[in-house]
């Protein structure tokens, strides 16, 4: 397999060392100029070296990845005057995914694998509401209430109001208010599509890190062309997937290529009005996650969308044309090449202000770690697809997924919403005197026992305790 991506030509032929691929990368540029496809020859390279990818796919025009390009005029004829003798069609091997489960295979996790912190981000909630679901998810642990999905959080939570004075003494007041805070912001976040996301199956990151059995990495492509509708849903999504992985993947260290490579386009929104200490704790993950063999790529229009300290971490760079009519667009212009080792040939600034489309400035880390001079680069054709795919074309590449049937049907198993129905219908025949039997769940359940719970919950908070303990710290809280 190569050791490289190739990107493009400039004076040379311009490649991103896999060696290199995990100390992330920035791209950026205006509307128009180039970004997505440079984000498909990137990742049809790392998935060609048997590097598997994530990317979110925002507009739609990323999906014809999973097909082969076709034959066009312009784009053989910029191959020939590249010099890319090799150049071809093929698709790469692509997994379709959707927080909605309509355009892919459906994305879940569970409320307790969320946590409090990043949900507490997730809903907006102020710090007295934060405290109380802080106090909900330590009464779940205590009491082996499985919170699976948003009934079962919900079910908690009217709980502890109704016992707020009884649990004041050992956790502290629990106000009405503030729980009725919280429910109203549950409702917010299913409106926002939060009730499809939480609940199981719940992802495996390892269906993230397949591969093909020719050894190519898999393609893993978000539709996000609805989620984007709902920001925040969308940013905390992706972070919380960044913390997964680096909670759940060993140390590395420096390999020959990374273990996956991460896209994540419209960046800006994971920063927009982030607080001073949320950054600098992504800033941190950015570092840590490195180690992982985790490459974090940010996809953004203006390089002053990224904060600075974040912007330091990202050592591989391609910069499209960007428009300086306004002060803020001659500001972006100046950071831009500034961030650039300088190129005697041309001036940085201009440079970026002329490019075509297609075109981009390009400067990558060399096998010593150091950034290569900016290069004026004629970015390579795509091999697959560019645009969108038909309706009945996606669902033929999801109906062949190696994933198919793991995740399409929902579960709805024994948890907190159960356990908490049963313990109400126990103490109102208790009060009445009744002695008939309790009525069952509605639902048919096919999970362990409240005692099993209770003990596999207990397992699992020591055996994460530092796990969580660092990444919650890094990724969830607002004000530590």
């Amino acid at each position: 397999m190569a050791d490289a991506v190739f990107l493009g030509q400039g004076s040379g032929r311009e490649e991103l060392l896999l060696a290199m691929a995990n100390r992330h990368g920035l791209i950026t540029g205006a509307t128009g100029t180039g970004k997505t496809v440079t984000l498909q020859i990137m990742a049809e390279g790392f998935s060609a070296a048997g590097v598997p990818v994530f990317a979110a796919d925002v507009k739609g025009d990323l999906a014809g990845i999973a097909m082969a390009g076709v034959a066009q005029e312009v784009l053989v004829e910029r191959a020939r005057k590249m010099g890319f003798e090799d150049y071809g069609f093929a698709a790469t091997p692509t997994i379709f995914w959707d927080l909605f489960g309509v355009q892919g295979h459906p994305v879940r996790t569970t409320i307790s694998e969320m946590g409090p912190l990043m949900l507490s981000r997730l809903m907006g909630l102020s710090d007295a509401q934060e405290g109380a679901l802080n106090i909900a998810f330590r009464l779940a642990d205590e009491e082996g209430l499985g919170l699976l999905d948003l009934k079962d959080l919900r079910a908690l939570l009217k709980d502890l109001a109704q016992r707020g004075k009884a649990l004041s003494t050992e956790y502290g007041n629990l106000a009405p208010a503030t729980i009725g805070a919280i429910q109203r912001r549950l409702v917010v976040l299913e409106e926002q599509g939060g009730e499809a996301f939480f609940g199981e199956p719940a992802l495996d990151l390892r269906d993230f890190m397949r591969t093909t059995p020719d050894g190519r990495g898999y393609m893993n492509v978000l539709a996000a062309d609805r989620l984007i509708s709902a920001p925040q849903l969308y940013a905390t999504f992706l972070l919380w997937m960044m913390s997964e992985l680096f909670e759940n993947m060993p140390e590395v260290g420096d390999a020959a290529r990374p273990k996956m490579v991460f896209f994540f386009d419209e960046a800006h929104l994971l920063f927009a009005d982030a607080p001073p200490a949320l950054i600098q704790k992504i800033e941190q993950t950015v570092k840590l996650i490195r180690s992982k063999g985790v490459g974090i790529y940010f996809v953004t229009q203006n390089p002053l969308d990224i904060p600075e300290s974040v912007l330091a971490q990202m050592g591989n760079r391609v910069q499209h044309a960007l428009r300086a009519y306004t002060p803020r667009e001659q500001k972006a212009v100046a950071v831009a090449a500034s961030t650039f080792r300088p190129n005697p040939a041309f001036s940085t600034e201009q440079a970026i202000t002329e490019l075509a489309k297609g075109e981009a400035l390009v400067s990558v880390l060399d096998a010593k770690g150091v950034p290569t001079m900016v290069e004026r680069t004629m970015i390579r054709p795509p091999s697959s697809r560019m645009g969108p795919l038909s309706a009945e074309e996606r669902r033929s590449i999801i109906a062949d997924s190696p994933v198919r049937g793991v995740y399409d049907q929902p579960k709805d198993r024994e948890s907190a919403y159960e356990i908490l129905a049963r313990r109400a219908a126990t103490a109102e025949r208790e009060a009445t005197g009744k002695t008939a039997p309790a009525p069952k769940p509605a639902r048919v359940s096919t999970r362990e026992t409240a005692t099993d719970r209770f003990v596999k919950n207990l397992a699992g908070t020591a055996g994460r305790q530092i796990g969580n303990m660092i990444i919650r710290g890094i990724l969830g809280s607002l004000k530590r």
